[in-house]
């Protein structure tokens, strides 16, 4: 369907002389009575370099000195309002049909515009002498017109009964949340009145904020000959995408582009029945979500310590993070998610907005970490989570500090085993002295033992 400009409407036709060469079309074999001269042509003429429809008309109103204005409501011969669907199908079939290189739908699109706007009406009839009040009389002229144009005429009618205007365009953003680089499903349609889709109809369209897949920011699309909704692959670059989308639809009524006066009467020119419709649909897009992924290792062994508490925060080490849906990320309690890390010392939190500053606290010392635990101080680690990546972090815990036994042999070498004990190293007075007195006995007693023998 192409873009219109330089159209006519008809209803008695005039000499070629008047507003140019003839174009395209059909000769009637005769003319109606009072008819003028040339009013058995029945096609387009030549004005401007365009092919265009012209209206041998009298004055807006009959006996009045008022002529049409460029923009004006074109009224029927007998000054009244068209009506709204025949306003409707006009305006549709200048839309389609005005570019046309068939003669036959050339004479049918004279024919049925004749038949519209100047039937008979009051003053207006078949057998008015003044040109000016002459009737279309469309029986006669479907007698004497070839059948092929009488053919075109059934078809070109019921097309505009089915396609007439208005038209609605839309577009439309997906529902689910955007992700900035990553491709979204945008749709746009242009509907007929029934709310069926028209077929093969252009829509041009403008990306903000977002481009198509293969980078481009707009273009231009074709609706199918079903008159599906054509779905568009966008990517969002930015956080607010939108599209901006136009489309040529048949007019509400046609309107009057360039009156000719001359004397009484005009030759109407008219740009016929299109015009731009517009709409736009807009979206909120975010970065790619991120990720933490920490790990809790022994400072000396670099072993993994399972089952660490790990309160998961904002830089401030206090508010809660926050997830991609910008909701806080917190326990049943309301505070900030604890986790505890896994068998292999690991904990990762994911689907967290991006950018952002992540902590990961730890709550409590496991066991055997207790002594250089700081409850007013905690470990912590940090960082900032960046679109679509997982950030590493490591958590340090010192062990305690041991404690070194005593060992007491038992037994010959190595025939029993090691046995571990502490012991008080202090005596009192009394068990000293008597400690003492063993020792002296047991010495005399030797030496006596010695004395006898020599």
């Amino acid at each position: 369907m192409a873009a219109v400009s330089g159209l006519a409407l008809l209803t008695a036709p005039a000499t070629a002389t008047a507003v140019g060469v003839k174009g395209i079309g059909y000769n009637a074999t005769e003319v109606q009575p009072n008819a003028t001269t040339g009013s058995e042509w029945h096609g387009s003429y030549v004005w401007q370099d365009k092919h265009v429809w012209c209206v041998q008309y009298a004055l807006p109103a009959p006996d009045s000195a008022v002529g049409y204005q460029p923009g004006d409501e074109l009224l029927t011969k007998a000054g009244k309002k068209l009506a709204p669907d025949v306003a409707a199908n006009i305006s549709y079939l200048l839309l389609r049909y005005s570019t046309t290189k068939s003669a036959e739908e050339a004479a049918a699109l004279a024919h049925l515009l004749h038949s519209w706007t100047a039937a008979p009406d009051g003053a207006v009839n078949f057998d008015a002498k003044d040109p000016r009040y002459l009737a279309y009389n469309a029986e006669w002229y479907a007698a004497r017109l070839p059948a092929p144009v009488l053919e075109a005429v059934a078809r070109m009618r019921a097309d505009a009964e089915a396609n007439r205007g208005p038209w609605k365009l839309a577009a439309t953003a997906p529902q689910e949340p955007l992700v900035i680089g990553t491709e979204s499903t945008w749709t746009v349609s242009l509907l007929k009145q029934n709310d069926k889709g028209v077929s093969g109809a252009p829509i041009s369209f403008a990306l903000t904020d977002a481009t198509l897949v293969d980078g481009s920011a707009e273009g231009k699309v074709t609706t199918d000959a079903n008159g599906s909704p054509v779905a568009l692959k966008v990517v969002p670059t930015g956080p607010k995408p939108a599209i901006a989308v136009t489309a040529d639809s048949p007019a509400d009524k046609p309107v009057v582009h360039q009156p000719i006066q001359t004397e009484n009467m005009q030759r109407i020119v008219t740009t016929g029945g299109e015009k731009k419709l517009t709409a736009a649909a807009n979206a909120q897009a975010k970065t790619a979500p991120g990720a933490v992924k920490i790990t809790k290792i022994d400072s000396e062994t670099k072993k993994a310590i399972a089952g660490v508490a790990l309160r998961v925060t904002a830089k401030d080490q206090t508010s809660p993070a926050l997830k991609q849906d910008d909701s806080p990320l917190v326990g049943t309690d309301g505070k900030p998610l604890v986790l505890q890390t896994g068998a292999d010392g690991t904990v990762e939190v994911p689907d967290l907005r991006t950018p952002q500053e992540i902590c990961l606290v730890e709550v409590a010392a496991p066991k055997g970490y207790e002594e250089f635990f700081d409850a007013k101080a905690p470990p912590a680690a940090c960082g900032s989570v960046g679109p679509g990546s997982t950030l590493a972090l490591e958590l340090v815990n010192k062990p305690n500090t041991p404690v070194v036994p005593s060992t007491i042999p038992a037994g010959t070498e190595g025939s029993t085993p090691v046995a571990t004990a502490s012991f008080d190293s202090q005596l009192r007075p009394g068990l000293l002295l008597s400690v003492g007195g063993l020792v002296l006995l047991g010495g005399a007693l030797a030496g006596l033992l010695v004395w006898r023998r020599q």
